[in-house]
């Protein structure tokens, strides 16, 4: 097998969107299928893979999870194993967290534990969610682990560190689109329109509102517009306009409630510029809620048998599907220090490859734990 620095290189050259992780799907199963038939047992879904490494003896099933898609951002690393696709990048990590997967299921190959191993390849992370269907599917079912782990990398902490907590780990989340449709026309004739850029506008200062109004302020909540769009030339008064966000919550019930006031704002526009709306709340994902009996364990096996130090951090306001797997089956999800100046879903990220090493340590230690 390549080494796991050469292989999260080739990963980061090939990103690819949700559901088209056709090229990644390949190399994957180009490594995969190196190891030993009689270990492990291989099976596709969509885009995804799942693997088994049949343990000696085994008494449950542990899962490890990590996801495969890339962003729709252009890369401007500089790095010589730059992105070769177009607007394509792993600008959230998942080469590492690839290679770190397979760096963990070649090291179980050669060194059997007691239980069986699952290993989860996720298409769609990043959207428009793959967590959920393929833990429904029958493939996933047939091989339900009784424990799932996963880690996503994190910028800001040093190689050699990991965060985590007991219980809310990241944020309820969904994006947001609101369309509204009301009446052009020419820009010496306003009276004779229903211009949507004014009513957009106004419509992004009410949602601030929400936040301020009718979120707990001991609860948090998060709503943000990062694109609009709307209009066609500068002399004509827009008939149409497109608000494009997200909503972040640290509960469920604070969600429901965000939601219900951004309708009633927004049936208020439809009245107060007379033009018609719709609302499409496009991907939802679960809150990460780490399993607490689980997450003490693996925090105190860590701080005693391993040289990774750990800190316990707050929740963050951070989206992850992984959310829908720890809904059903306990388990957790850790942040793994790798040192980048630059963060998650930025052009320039560039993690610190040496954390590779430090999270494949890490896991196959605990796992053989665990598993024996």
């Amino acid at each position: 097998m390549k080494s796991l620095i050469d292989i999260r290189r080739d990963l980061h050259q090939i990103p690819e969107l949700g559901f088209q992780e056709y090229k990644t799907q390949a190399y994957l199963l180009s490594i995969i299928e190196l190891f030993s038939e009689e270990r492990i047992s291989i099976k596709k879904w969509n885009t995804g893979l799942l693997v088994k490494v049949h343990g000696l003896n085994p008494s449950k099933t542990i899962g490890y999870r990590t996801d495969i898609d890339g962003l729709p951002i252009t890369e401007e690393t500089g790095l010589s194993f730059s992105s070769s696709h177009e607007a394509r990048m792993h600008a959230c990590g998942h080469d590492f967290h690839m290679t770190i997967a397979l760096g963990v299921l070649s090291y179980f190959i050669d060194n059997p534990i007691n239980d069986d191993l699952l290993f989860v390849f996720q298409p769609a992370e990043e959207g428009p969610g793959g967590a959920e269907p393929m833990l429904k599917s029958e493939e996933m079912q047939e091989w339900m682990p009784d424990l799932i782990f996963a880690l996503h990398i994190a910028p800001e902490y040093p190689v050699g560190t990991i965060a985590l907590k007991e219980g809310l780990l990241f944020a309820n989340t969904s994006e947001l689109f609101i369309d509204l449709k009301g009446k052009g026309g020419h820009a010496a004739y306003p009276h004779q329109t229903n211009d949507m850029v004014i009513a957009a506008c106004s419509l992004v200062n009410q949602l601030q509102t929400v936040i301020s109004r009718n979120v707990d302020p001991l609860d948090s909540a998060v709503i943000t517009i990062g694109k609009i769009t709307g209009g066609t030339v500068q002399n004509i008064i827009a008939e149409r306009a497109k608000l494009e966000g997200t909503i972040r919550t640290l509960s469920p019930e604070a969600m429901k409630k965000v939601k219900h006031r951004i309708e009633a704002l927004v049936k208020g526009i439809e009245t107060g510029y007379e033009c018609e709306t719709v609302i499409d709340y496009g991907s939802m994902y679960h809150q990460v809620y780490n399993t607490e009996s689980v997450t003490r364990e693996f925090i105190d096996y860590t701080r005693n048998k391993t040289n990774v130090t750990v800190v316990e951090c707050r929740e963050a306001m951070t989206g992850e599907d992984f959310g829908y797997m720890l809904k059903e089956i306990p388990g957790l999800m850790f942040w793994l220090g790798v040192d980048s100046p630059f963060g998650l879903h930025h052009s320039k990220l560039n993690p610190n490859e040496t954390a590779i090493d430090v999270a494949v340590r890490l896991l196959t230690s605990y796992l053989s734990f665990k598993g024996n």
